[in-house]
């Protein structure tokens, strides 16, 4: 069998995006020369590692396999150059991280850039993603380290304590709900809702506490980002589902008004995430200790709590 290091890279780019151009893409090569060296691979492994279909290309049992056994080495090879690396100055590699958007927009970016300061031969992959897909995917060896809330099964993944948070409704000053200290979560879908993208994790947490109690929030727009979000609030023109950490600074300008959520899920115990038996490269290892050391991040942790 004949094939390089680059022919794996490239199989797991194609299996993960599910297109021979967008995994070519990925591994910045051309699609033509992508689908020589598929050919060669599936030749020197002597069976089909794909099937092609109109939606793109699916995993043949076959390539499933594969897979699993591609991303074990290629981590393999990232322990080794970041262990190797330690001999030389800096950290250095390519790091994915999935977060979801309350871990995202409250805590993470500002750890996130401080690190990328410190270490600039450090590249990190940042993408948003529901808790649950998050945890798919760690525990798929898809990504090195992810950020979720939740309670969740903690098998095929290893769980630190990272951040706590709060859901709050964030309400325009003057609004029926202003005055509430609490309410429960249905009372408040009587009212028009501005919310994240639909593709947010954020608005798909909402529709589905909503759908729980046979109801669908009206939303009156869908807007890009939470300070968007809170910008159509203290508009008037609706309230929102938001992390308190994500409205403070709006709120401590008393434009808006917090109203607190008499629900278990409000109060959000957010975990750093990594795969079951924790092996990561070093400059991997470094990242997610650095973010379970941020200060401000674990001020918020129950006194007590260790990130270990």
């Amino acid at each position: 069998m004949r094939y390089e290091l680059t022919d794996l890279r490239l199989f797991q780019a194609i299996a993960e995006a599910q297109s021979l151009s967008s995994g070519a893409a990925a591994v910045h090569i051309t699609a033509s020369a992508a689908s020589y060296r598929l050919k060669n691979l599936e030749q020197a492994m002597g069976t089909a590692l794909f099937v092609r279909n109109s939606r793109g290309m699916d995993l043949t049992p076959a390539g499933e396999t594969l897979l699993r056994h591609v991303r074990e080495l290629l981590l393999g090879v990232e322990r080794m150059h970041g262990e190797v690396g330690r001999f030389s100055a800096g950290l250095k590699g390519h790091i994915r991280l999935l977060a979801n958007s309350s871990s995202l927009n409250g805590f993470l970016l500002p750890s996130v850039g401080r690190f990328l300061l410190a270490h600039p031969d450090v590249n990190i992959d940042l993408e948003e993603r529901s808790s649950q897909a998050i945890l798919n995917a760690i525990a798929a060896q898809e990504a090195d380290i992810g950020v979720m809330a939740g309670e969740f099964d903690t098998a095929g993944v290893r769980a630190m304590p990272y951040a706590v948070d709060e859901l709050i409704l964030a309400v325009p000053l003057g609004h029926p709900l202003a005055a509430q200290d609490a309410l429960r979560f249905g009372a408040a879908l009587a009212f028009d809702f501005v919310c994240m993208s639909r593709a947010s994790s954020n608005f798909q947490f909402l529709r589905e506490n909503a759908q729980r109690l046979g109801k669908s929030p009206n939303v009156r727009l869908h807007a890009h980002s939470f300070e968007a979000v809170l910008s159509l609030v203290q508009a008037g023109v609706g309230v929102a589902l938001v992390p308190r950490s994500v409205a403070a600074a709006v709120l401590a300008t008393g434009r808006i008004c917090a109203v607190r959520l008499a629900e278990p899920w409000a109060r959000r115990k957010l975990h750093l995430i990594v795969r079951a038996d924790g092996k990561l490269p070093a400059f991997a290892s470094a990242f997610a200790q650095f973010l379970l050391e941020d200060p401000e991040v674990a001020a918020t942790r129950e006194p007590g709590t260790a990130a270990d």
